[in-house]
């Protein structure tokens, strides 16, 4: 997969052709979920649940049949993990032409959790629909896009810099400049961005600035899930080993530490 030429051409999609997944797409994604691994180690559980025979839906998305929802242990790192692991099915998705869009809120979450057999300390952040885009969008849709501005993105200079954060990183290598575009073009929870990278040598360390209202039951913060988004396109380019060892660099009040990867 070209992780940068997919992420510019995907959208998030809310709004389906009503058509299920053809029996090749269906075994393909299920082939593919079988095993997805992230750095952090933390394995993640992926099911497929048909819409009407669960029960599910979204006020936010039409003409869905089919969803795909993940679990994993709640752990140190388990929001990055699972962001990770998503976005690689995210990105196969988009290449077979299959739709997608990050749901975590926009839904009635026992009802998917109860769908997807949560148990103990188990948790599903995230849940996705997967369809074939419709010909046009619904005015929801539309209206949702135009609210959190989808199309738009924060320059590459208020998201990387080098050795600090005052001086905005620059590279004339491809390699680096393709994984640092495809992190600043990459999904997040309302367009936020949370993700910020500071360049030390061979090391990239990324930090999540906190925007505040994004742990929705007070045990999770999604926007951790963004960060792990981040990584899964930055990692898919550049490659590298990741670890988690804060380097000390200063930083303003939220913004926080989440991990290392070093080429």
């Amino acid at each position: 997969m070209n992780t940068l030429e997919l992420a510019k051409e995907r959208r998030s999609v809310r709004t389906f052709d009503g058509k299920p997944l053809t029996v090749q797409d269906r075994e393909a994604v299920a082939a593919f979920i079988e095993s997805i691994p992230n750095p952090f180690g933390l394995p993640v559980e992926f099911i497929l649940l048909d819409a009407k025979e669960n029960g599910l839906y979204s006020p936010v998305i039409k003409g869905e049949t089919l969803y795909v929802a993940a679990k994993t242990e709640k752990a140190p790192h388990s929001e990055e993990a699972f962001g990770y692991s998503f976005e690689q099915l995210v990105l196969f998705a988009q290449s077979l032409g299959i739709g997608t869009t990050w749901i975590g809120g926009t839904f009635k979450r026992e009802i998917f959790e109860q769908a997807a057999k949560i148990k103990g300390n188990e948790k599903m952040y995230c849940a996705s629909p997967l369809g074939y885009p419709a010909a046009k969008m619904s005015i929801i849709e539309a209206t949702m896009r135009k609210g959190v501005r989808a199309d738009k993105r924060k320059a590459a200079s208020e998201l990387f810099f080098e050795r600090d954060f005052s001086t905005p990183f620059k590279t004339d290598d491809k390699i680096l400049s393709d994984a640092l575009e495809a992190v600043r073009i990459a999904p997040s929870a309302v367009n936020m961005q949370p993700w910020r990278i500071v360049n030390d040598g061979s090391a990239f360390h990324f930090y999540l600035s906190h925007k505040k209202g994004y742990n929705p039951d007070g045990e999770w913060d999604i926007q951790k899930v963004d960060m792990g988004i981040a990584l899964c396109h930055f990692m898919n380019i550049a490659g590298g080993n990741l670890t988690v060892e804060n380097p000390g660099i200063n930083t303003e009040n939220g913004v926080e530490y989440i991990a290392t990867v070093t080429i």
